[in-house]
């Protein structure tokens, strides 16, 4: 009878998860720039200015005259 004789040849270290790393290192990037366009374009919005006024009297401080002798 022969013998059957299986060798597995290792991956190196470069193949097993640089694509992952490549396609996660794209979508990062994607969502960075895609949050930036939509920025620029006002797709957030901005704060309405408020239309409410304030008035507020402050009062002038007296102070007491000193007059030097």
């Amino acid at each position: 009878m022969a013998d059957t004789i299986i060798s597995n040849i290792p991956s190196s270290a470069d193949e097993s998860g640089s694509a992952g790393w490549i396609v996660a290192l794209v979508i990062v990037l994607a969502v960075i720039i895609g949050s930036v366009v939509l920025y620029q374009k006002g797709f957030f919005g901005t704060a309405t200015p408020s239309t409410t006024n304030i008035n507020v009297t402050v009062p002038n401080p007296t102070t007491p005259s000193t007059t030097r002798q």
